[in-house]
């Protein structure tokens, strides 16, 4: 796909890394190492993509992502920072960056994030072209989420979406396997059939059978009709048969008998019917060890598992609940009628620390609530408290001992100091233009003592010069 980039740091090494990583692709690059000269180069010319350092001299990258999007607000634009604190992503979504990737960043990452930078414009360029609303919602670029695991499960979806593989997405309830596996369907050969999902887990033995099978009138009770079956709805398309651990041994030979024989009968029937039909399935349990107590099938599940995608619980990719919590926040703050532009700092603290037993399913049940309390356009730690426990937040378990009590109630106490002295570190460099010298006098503090606390949250000022203007953090 081909488009225009502009990339805007300080730096001459990154921009020179940049320039490299995109001259492996069809893309016209252009560089400068100031926002001053960014805004000009824009006035000039026409770009599609942004990709802007946050820390630089004079004009920060947030006060020219401020002024791109008051003066081109169709740019995307993708911020690169070497702060990982919340703050500063947060600050960034709120002034509609794309996304964003931290320094240093990996080039097929880069490459990713701006692909689907590029993905988004297409898409929106030819949305009077698309057949429904429906298959717009689960294109590639609707999935949130930067981190590396989730960077991970973009590139395995690219490779198997435009095949017929067969593919098994393992994870935790509530993780998103079925928006992944929508992903897929509507980036394939088979994007204009029918994408059919069934729950295994919410039909008995024989229902499930009729469902995905059809049945012939009197083939049993009740049978008054006959009855198509997903096998046939789904002709073409893709069927997604989620939480297959749940299915039992008889309703698994059946199974196994279509995915290789291509072919099924219904029930009641005596005539076979081609299934033209490509197979997602979806589990929370570990089918290998199910193989292992006899409880599912060694063949079915190598039949299953030739394309696995592994879906991160939420809590494996922090980073990436400001942008599903931005993503959420829009979305119910549109549906309600509600213009809700930010979380506060201890909010997203909140959100970020918690664990989310019920991943994403969980973080927007909990937007969503919170944007119905909000009475302005922020949302608030007291929107959130009712929603989240903060015992849960510490571990999974709720302590049962004296011992256990002890444990997390330390637990919590140096999570709070770790919090708390990170941002005072960042707020006093921030105070004094990331000088360290004048930020430890600030705050009455020897340098050393200061420099200390530096580096015990890998915050590192970038440059020769000890106060260079740029910083940055890598630790959590």
């Amino acid at each position: 796909m081909s488009g225009k980039i502009l990339v805007v740091d300080d730096e001459e090494i990154v921009v020179r890394s940049c320039l490299r990583i995109f001259g492996e692709t069809d893309y016209e690059v252009d560089a400068v190492r100031s926002g001053v000269e960014a805004l000009q180069k824009m006035d000039e010319t026409h770009y599609d993509v942004l990709v802007l350092d946050i820390m630089m001299p004079k004009m920060d990258g947030l006060e020219v992502l401020q002024r791109v999007k008051e003066s081109h607000p169709d740019i995307d634009v993708v911020m690169v920072t070497g702060l990982s604190e919340i703050e500063t992503a947060v600050q960034s979504m709120k002034l509609g960056a794309f996304d964003y990737l931290p320094k240093p960043f990996d080039p097929e990452a880069l490459k990713l994030v701006v692909g689907r930078a590029f993905e988004k414009r297409r898409l929106q360029q030819e949305n009077l072209d698309l057949k429904s609303e429906v298959s717009s919602k689960y294109r590639f670029e609707n999935i949130v989420g930067s981190s590396p695991r989730m960077q991970n499960v973009y590139r395995l979806i690219a490779k198997c979406a435009p095949t017929n593989s067969t593919v098994l997405l393992r994870g935790e309830s509530g993780t998103g396997k079925e928006l992944i596996a929508r992903a897929i369907h509507y980036n394939s050969l088979r994007k204009d059939k029918a994408f059919v999902p069934v729950d295994c887990g919410s039909l008995s033995e024989q229902l499930l059978e009729s469902e995905l099978f059809g049945h012939v009138k009197g083939s049993f009770t009740g049978a008054v009709v006959n009855k198509r079956g997903l096998f046939e709805v789904a002709d073409g398309g893709t069927l997604f048969l989620d939480e297959i651990g749940n299915i039992s041994l008889a309703t698994q030979a059946k199974l196994l008998r279509i995915i290789q024989e291509r072919e099924f009968k219904a029930v009641g029937d005596t005539r076979m019917r081609a299934a033209n039909i490509r197979l997602i399935s979806a589990t929370n349990k570990d089918l290998k060890a199910m193989v292992a107590e006899g409880t599912f099938r060694e063949d079915l599940y190598y039949r299953l598992n030739i394309f696995p995608i592994e879906i991160p619980p939420l809590r494996e990719r922090r980073e990436d609940i400001p942008a599903l919590a931005f993503y959420f926040l829009k979305l119910f703050g549109k549906e309600l009628g509600k213009e809700m532009t930010e979380f506060s700092v201890e909010a997203m603290n909140m959100l970020v620390n918690y664990n989310w037993r019920g991943n994403v399913r969980e973080l927007e049940n909990t937007i969503h609530r919170a944007v119905i309390l909000a009475t302005d356009k922020v949302i608030r730690q007291g929107h959130l408290v009712t929603m989240i426990d903060m015992g849960a937040a510490l571990d999974s378990d709720i302590p049962k001992t004296s011992d256990e009590l002890k444990r997390f109630k330390k637990l919590a106490r140096e999570n709070s100091v770790k919090n708390i002295e990170k941002l005072f570190i960042l707020e006093a460099l921030k105070r004094n233009e990331w000088n360290v010298t004048k930020s430890a006098e600030d705050t009455g503090m020897q340098r050393t003592n200061f420099q200390a606390l530096m580096k015990k949250y890998d915050i590192r000022i970038r440059g020769t010069e000890p106060d260079s203007s740029e910083v940055e953090s890598t630790g959590s």
